[in-house]
């Protein structure tokens, strides 16, 4: 299976990083490829998965831009709607980055995942905290879809929980930007959270 990241920041170093050492194919696109980067249009296009990690404001850009090469294909949103200067958030009311991603690829499979986890966290080895592994949150509408990432993020060495339909994007997008403010206030990045349920 081939992952291709759009964006080569922490978090997608990260996480292709996770996937790489998981046995599959990862690249980084960038829209000006260097070294091992590739083009955007040819991530989607070659991709069976395309994960998006590069700044909220440049994402309606670079979808509608690619619509027809993600047409079909798992497109995970790992987007956060922050002030990338300050890592404020910039709410977006009844709404959230994750349904806008849908709405602008109907004809694809989104998925909102990994957004509510920390870069520093998406590291070899530091998946669990205490014995108890750290959650990725799955919202899609796409059932088939949230499972393929569930599967991913098990294997990585997070716990995938699927949530409902892309609509809780919303929430996780929330939880994201509480997890930002409890870093900013002391917390730090090494830290997540873990969704408990009694079996």
């Amino acid at each position: 299976m081939k992952i291709n990241f759009i964006g080569a920041g922490n978090v997608a170093s990260s996480l292709g990083e996770l996937f790489t050492n998981a046995g599959y194919k990862v690249k980084y696109a960038t829209p000006n490829p260097k070294e091992n980067q590739i083009a955007i249009s040819e991530a989607c296009e070659s991709g069976d998965i395309v994960c998006f990690a590069i700044p909220y404001n440049a994402m309606n850009n670079v979808l509608l831009v690619n619509k027809e090469a993600l047409k079909g294909k798992i497109v995970i949103d790992i987007t956060n709607a922050i002030h990338i200067e300050n890592w404020a958030p910039l709410f977006l009311g009844e709404d959230s980055g994750g349904e806008q991603t849908a709405r602008l690829l109907p004809e694809s499979k989104v998925v909102k995942a990994f957004n509510t986890i920390f870069a520093d966290v998406m590291k070899t080895g530091k998946q669990e905290i205490s014995g108890n592994k750290l959650t990725a949150f799955i919202a899609s509408d796409d059932e088939g879809a949230a499972e393929v990432v569930k599967k991913l993020a098990n294997t990585i060495g997070f716990e995938g929980l699927v949530v409902g339909g892309i609509q809780n994007a919303r929430h996780l997008e929330a939880m994201a930007h509480l997890n930002i403010s409890i870093a900013l206030n002391g917390g730090g990045t090494d830290a997540g959270f873990t969704y408990f349920q009694r079996k």
